[in-house]
């Protein structure tokens, strides 16, 4: 007898589903593809199958658990004339639009190599995995390169990565962790790999009432708005997304570019520079220095460029913040009016957005002969107040 779970989470975005069902429907085959013999009648039941929406990203979905054979592709119209014009069509668009010429592409749930030996007829390098082994064998006595693997593990490596792209057609519906599937093929692509992924619209599903396709072995079901959420999220921006054959998603994917942050660590290095050049000077020439502001632009230049022994104080005008000491760098924080008793030399303004107003408080509560800096925002410089046009 079929065991029925019921999941409470969505597949996508961990968000709850709707606790009532859009649908419930009963005694439906428990898979497409478990067909039952004569010795398994007795035993065998449907099942109640529940289709629920994601508060979260709205993407409509099963709260049934898996199929035990999700991994595995089994392909009936991968034969078809219409299906190969389909893939021809979009397999000479995609080379063409990601210059794919000669390039190394992997298919994720390849089957027995039916839309591989497809591609294979262009001029890149063809790869595939597929998780049935029997369908591997049949792959690989018809000339193609494909591995027993499966995009399980968030890290795993498959061999002969990275590849500069790569396709899944129809096999993401069934994923029961659809996330860990695209990021295991993430890891696999060069950092501006690209794809071609395909799953039936739910909105020709809806259009055309066909509730013979609310399956088991489908546990979501995608729009192309809740597609590109999944993608967004899985690390790849949505280059394109059309509908095809009348009832099919399909999009071309590019993996986010890593963020360059050389010009922060650029910067950082110039502001420590400059802040330990200006406060270790006044330190050798006997000079007492304090830093204006205990905010997180303050504390983190005190930490990072460990100031800690340059500077007798931080001053800032908020009560909660006095008599306590700022974080990591554990410099005393003071009072405007306390911080004048210690007679400082100089004071360097860390508080963008404020430093005219600073600066005037400084000019009123201390001694005039006060050297006044401010932190711009790519160096230090002596402060020069601005006169408002006219």
């Amino acid at each position: 007898m079929h065991r029925e779970k019921i999941m409470k989470r969505c597949i996508s975005c961990g968000a709850a589903l709707s606790e009532k069902p859009l649908l419930a429907i009963r005694n439906m085959p428990a898979g497409a593809q478990d067909i039952p013999d004569r010795a398994h009648l007795k035993s065998e039941r449907g099942i109640t199958v529940k289709l629920c929406v994601c508060k979260g990203c709205g993407l409509v979905q099963l709260a049934n658990k898996e199929v035990p054979y999700y991994r595995d592709v089994i392909r009936a119209g991968g034969y078809s004339t219409t299906m190969r014009d389909l893939r021809k069509s979009q397999y000479e668009e995609w080379i063409k639009l990601c210059d794919l010429k000669g390039k190394k592409i992997l298919e994720a749930g390849c089957g027995q190599g039916e839309f591989l030996r497809i591609l294979a007829e262009y001029p890149v390098q063809a790869y595939g995995i597929e998780h049935k082994k029997d369908l591997v064998k049949k792959a690989r006595e018809a000339g193609l390169s494909v591995e027993c693997d499966y995009p399980e593990k968030e890290d795993a490596v498959f061999k002969y990565a990275p590849f500069d792209g790569f396709t899944s057609f129809n096999f993401l519906e069934h994923q029961p962790d659809p996330c860990r599937y695209l990021r295991a093929i993430a890891n696999n692509l060069t950092p501006d790999g690209v794809g071609l992924i395909t799953v039936p619209d739910l909105k020709y599903i809806l259009k055309e009432n066909s509730f013979y396709e609310i399956i088991p072995d489908h546990l979501s079901y995608f729009t192309a708005e809740t597609l590109s959420s999944l993608l967004d999220r899985c690390g790849f921006d949505v280059l394109k997304k059309e509908t095809v054959n009348r009832d099919t998603v399909s999009v071309i994917v590019k993996r986010k570019p890593v963020p360059d942050v050389s010009g922060l660590l650029s910067r950082k290095e110039t502001i420590e520079k400059e802040a330990l050049d200006l406060l270790g000077q006044k330190k050798k020439a006997g000079k007492k220095m304090a830093i204006w502001g205990a905010s997180h632009q303050g504390f983190t230049l005190c930490a990072v460029a460990g100031l800690k022994d340059s500077v007798t104080c931080i001053i800032d005008s908020a009560p909660f913040k006095q008599n306590k000491f700022a974080p990591a760098s554990h410099i005393p924080i003071l009072s405007p009016e306390k911080a004048s008793e210690k007679n400082p030399d100089g004071i360097l303004i860390v508080a963008p957005g404020y430093t005219d107003e600073i600066a005037g408080e400084i000019r009123k509560k201390f001694s005039p002969s006060v050297g006044i800096y401010v932190l711009k925002t790519d160096h230090i410089t002596k402060y020069k107040r601005r006169v408002p046009h006219s």
